[in-house]
């Protein structure tokens, strides 16, 4: 809850701000550790009316924190005090949640936090990766580097992700047009064109039957098939929530002819830039691996990496730990993990891996862009077609009987 309060310094200046705090209690004692003598202090307004939804529903983008960390490295080097660093990089910020999530780390930082663990205090802005790179280049004192590294890291990721979501956007806007044309024709034009062919008495081929068929469907119980589809969309969304739900969504998405290859490829590029980046920075392997299946964001291989984690603690090697999963973790990966561990390299092989993997996403998402492009125009004009001709050649077959 954030607390506006305007209180008198140590000078006798009067100052006011904003401070994050679970209650107003503990914002006052984090005020008074600072030396400040408190005037006034209150809940801030902002979260009123049509205000408070949208604050319900705000986050951060990987773009914000990209940029935010970058901003971070490059204050760090220039040998800025993390406390000022904070202040600035607050004041400056566009999204609310990320300048009051920096204010509040600032003012956690003055009265004695370690910034780790001012940040894990804001985990919808700072993930546990982030928090714990951040506490490894703490423990190194090399935090300009981590946060270099956690700038590069999250900028691949976001390339990569970004390039696979934007891909599905042309063939989203097909369909989308795709379906509104074949909904249009069927309750506008259909209905029209099949009162000739019911007047005139003729029997009609089958496909006109069911074309004929979906369009009185459609007329006549439009709003109940909507309501149905609605309610439907809403009870698969709260499954594909839960635990289930999301280990069968997982699941599925590496089942999809080809699909499942890219997703695979994606996850793997994951894995290894993910290790990668926190072995870089110090991180035990065992605490790498963990972390690794928290943010893979795929319940199958976030399950792998967690009964690999267990191998590892009782002494098999990473490489022997892969190998058990053939289906998931090809063996080009398992030898070049080998390797690195037998040569003492192995965040420059992860390094390699993850590169090899990147530009192979991006080669399936361009090759299957060019696929999907003439697919969906071709299935778009066959629809229309198929949809025309069935109404159309019993009209031709009328006349040419009279």
């Amino acid at each position: 809850m954030i607390f506006n309060y305007k209180a008198i310094d140590k000078d006798g200046a009067e100052i006011t701000g904003a401070i994050d705090a679970v209650n107003v209690d503990i914002a006052i004692n984090s005020l008074q550790r600072k030396g400040l003598i408190i005037a006034s202090i209150k809940s801030s307004d902002e979260a009123k009316g049509f205000k408070r939804g949208f604050v319900l529903f705000e986050h951060v983008s990987n773009k914000e924190v990209v940029i935010l960390s970058r901003q971070m490295a490059t204050l760090f080097s220039a040998q800025v005090s993390a406390l000022r660093i904070f202040r600035l990089l607050g004041s400056e910020a566009r999204s609310s949640l990320i300048r009051k999530s920096l204010i509040a780390v600032a003012d956690d930082l003055q009265a004695g936090s370690t910034i780790s663990k001012a940040l894990s205090h804001h985990p919808k802005v700072f993930s546990m990766f982030y928090v714990n790179m951040v506490k490894a280049g703490e423990e190194s004192g090399k935090l300009d580097q981590t946060f270099s590294y956690l700038a590069d890291y999250l900028d691949r990721n976001y390339a990569v992700t970004s390039k696979a979501k934007n891909a599905l956007i042309y063939p989203a806007f097909v369909i989308f047009t795709f379906v509104s044309v074949m909904v249009l024709m069927l309750t506008m034009v259909i209905p029209r064109i099949s009162g000739i062919l019911k007047d005139a008495g003729q029997e009609v081929p089958i496909y006109t039957k069911i074309v004929i068929g979906l369009s009185d469907a459609l007329v006549n119980f439009g709003p109940y098939i909507i309501l149905a589809l609605v309610i439907g969309g809403f009870f698969v969304v709260k499954f594909m929530r839960t635990d289930t739900g999301k280990k069968a969504t997982s699941s599925i998405r590496l089942e999809i002819p080809y699909i499942g290859d890219l997703y695979r490829k994606l996850y793997l590029s994951r894995i290894a830039d993910n290790m990668n980046t926190m072995l870089r920075s110090g991180i035990t392997m065992i605490k790498v691996i963990e972390l690794t299946a928290a943010v893979v964001d795929n319940r199958v291989y976030e399950d792998i990496l967690l009964q690999i984690l267990e191998m590892v603690k009782t002494g098999t090697s990473i490489s022997d730990a892969f190998a058990k999963y053939p289906e998931y973790i090809p063996g080009i990966l398992v030898q070049m993990v080998k390797i690195g561990e037998e040569t003492g390299e192995l965040s420059n092989i992860l390094d390699t891996l993850a590169k090899f993997y990147q530009r192979e996403v991006v080669v399936a998402v361009d090759t299957l862009v060019d696929l999907i492009e003439p697919a969906m125009i071709v299935l778009l004009g066959a629809g229309v077609a198929f949809l025309l001709a069935s109404v159309l050649i019993p009209i031709y077959n009328i006349s040419s009987a009279i």
